[in-house]
């Protein structure tokens, strides 16, 4: 049966058992794969990211990059970038087997961890440089003068609303809680005050 591969549980979800074509994803794993794909671009990943890291999470067991390959139908220079990228954001790790001469590279389990870590890298730096603009505008504002007391407040508050979520971000970091409080506290205030006029 030359060009198959027994994966034991790779079949399609109508004849589990059956043997699929190596570098073929079942439909199961391609509809998952994919899913998770979608969801990182979404949030401004590229989405064969998304797709890597899926494929190796789901096998729970590490590959070669060029099993990667075939199973995602990717080139080769593709899945070195993608694999780079991944490991960048430690999301992957690279690993040597005692009896293999090549890397392979195996998905972070720990998934708390990994959105910790990325949260770190990307999305609290992000929120700090949106501070940082918002200190500056406010800055202007007050050096150009008579800007309506109205719009100043509205600076301030976005301000503090990014203060907010600055904050709910380092404390995810630091314990994997969400505390979202003072965020809806911003909303609210600004809620109450327009029910008050």
């Amino acid at each position: 049966m030359k060009g198959y591969l027994w994966t034991g549980g790779h079949g399609s979800p109508s004849n589990p058992d059956a043997p699929v074509i190596e570098g073929r994803l079942a439909p199961w794993e391609a509809i998952a794969v994919d899913a998770v794909g979608n969801v990182i671009e979404f949030w401004g990943f590229k989405r064969n990211q998304g797709r890597v890291w899926a494929l190796l999470y789901l096998r729970g067991e590490p590959l070669t990059a060029g099993e990667i390959e075939r199973e995602l139908d990717l080139s080769k220079g593709g899945v070195s970038m993608l694999l780079r990228d991944l490991e960048r954001w430690g999301v992957i790790q690279r690993v040597r087997l005692p009896q293999d001469t090549v890397w392979r590279y195996g998905a972070e389990t720990d998934l708390v961890r990994m959105v910790r870590h990325v949260i770190e890298e990307r999305e609290a730096g992000f929120v700090a440089r949106i501070r940082a603009d918002l200190a500056e505008a406010r800055r202007l504002a007050e050096v150009a003068g008579q800007v309506p007391s109205d719009r100043l407040e509205r600076l301030e508050k976005m301000a503090t609303l990014a203060e907010h979520v600055e904050r709910a971000l380092r404390l995810f970091i630091k314990t994997s809680r969400l505390d979202v409080s003072g965020v809806l506290a911003v909303f609210r205030d600004g809620a109450s005050r327009r029910n008050e006029r």
